[in-house]
């Protein structure tokens, strides 16, 4: 339908240009076009944080050391100079700047009995020749009970030594026999604390014990040196004095002696023999092999937490440097 002006001219057609004017106002409203590089940007980026996330949550799982979630705590190993092993255990030993060493493998002990010694520190560096404890342990109780087939009547210098359940096992290594004492045997040294501090060391052949020395009291005694060798731990590095300079080699030695806190890493060294030290509990122990024959006492040295030396057995006094 159209209408007519007053002249009458046709006007356009009505529908036509309501069309047109509802055309222009909807072209006016028309909603912006979906911004998709935004939304796809930002998805990226949200991908990218999240994976971030995972990542770093991994990175600190992989970070937790395997030892954390253990129950018990282990042998800290310290380092060592050139050619030699330290090891250090019962206290908390922080290492110095020397070269490090490995310590044995954890491995789950027997439970003990009341009646049983307590175990070294380091079984592996403790228990040597293939001495297993058990055999340690039943050779502390013939020592002592060696100790008691020995007192004299009367005797004011006894000193009941105890049971084996007051003492921890030091060391066991073989001994080899020489012209003073015949046969091959194995040592078993070991310590007390209570009632009095008390030291032994015994030899053990074929199935008896065949020899014993004994220190009672505090180890240091009156020394102020960090590190004291015991003086009569020479019966566990020599051989008779008879046999000098033809000595049975290859030859298992050992040496021990108090440390004080200050000490938390030893060295050792004996003619061409490097050894291993294995501190325990105010206690060090000091093994090798040797192959030539000597003149002079095994070498000790003692270092601090900074790696500090604090003691040399070449400049201790008290020390027997050179072998009788």
């Amino acid at each position: 339908m159209s209408e007519q002006t007053r002249d009458g001219a046709a006007e356009p057609d009505f529908e036509e240009r309501l069309r047109g004017l509802l055309a222009g106002d909807a072209e006016q409203v028309r909603p912006s076009p979906v911004p998709y590089p935004e939304i796809r940007r930002r998805g990226l980026v949200e991908r990218r944080r999240r994976l971030g996330v995972t990542g770093a949550a991994l990175a600190a799982l992989a970070a937790v050391p395997v030892g954390a979630y253990a129950l018990g705590g282990a042998a800290t190993t310290g380092p060592a100079g050139p050619g030699s092993t330290a090891l250090t255990s019962g206290r908390p030993a922080p290492a110095g700047p020397a070269a490090a060493s490995a310590s044995p493998p954890t491995t789950s002990a027997p439970a003990a009995t009341p009646t049983d010694p307590a175990r070294p520190a380091s079984a592996a560096h403790q228990l040597l020749d293939g001495i297993t404890f058990e055999q340690a342990a039943a050779g502390l109780g013939k020592c002592l009970d060696y100790n008691k087939a020995h007192r004299l009547p009367k005797d004011p210098a006894y000193t009941d030594l105890g049971k084996p359940a007051d003492y921890r096992i030091l060391l066991a290594m073989r001994s080899t026999g020489d012209s003073n004492a015949p046969g091959d045997g194995y040592f078993v040294v070991a310590v007390r604390e209570k009632p009095v501090p008390a030291r032994l060391i015994c030899t053990v052949k074929d199935g008896a014990a065949t020899g014993l020395n004994t220190s009672i009291g505090d180890p240091f005694g009156d020394a102020g040196t960090p590190v004291v060798p015991d003086m009569n731990s020479g019966k566990l590095y020599q051989q008779s004095v008879i046999d000098k300079g033809s000595w049975k080699l290859p030859f298992r030695w050992g040496i021990i002696g108090g440390h004080r806190t200050s000490v938390t890493r030893m060295t050792v060294s004996y003619g061409d023999s490097a050894g291993q030290a294995v501190l325990d509990h105010g206690w060090f122990v000091a093994t090798g092999t040797l192959h030539q024959q000597v003149t002079r006492a095994p070498h000790l040295k003692g270092y601090d937490a900074a790696g500090k030396l604090v003691y040399d057995s070449d400049q201790d006094t008290s020390y027997e440097k050179t072998l009788p």
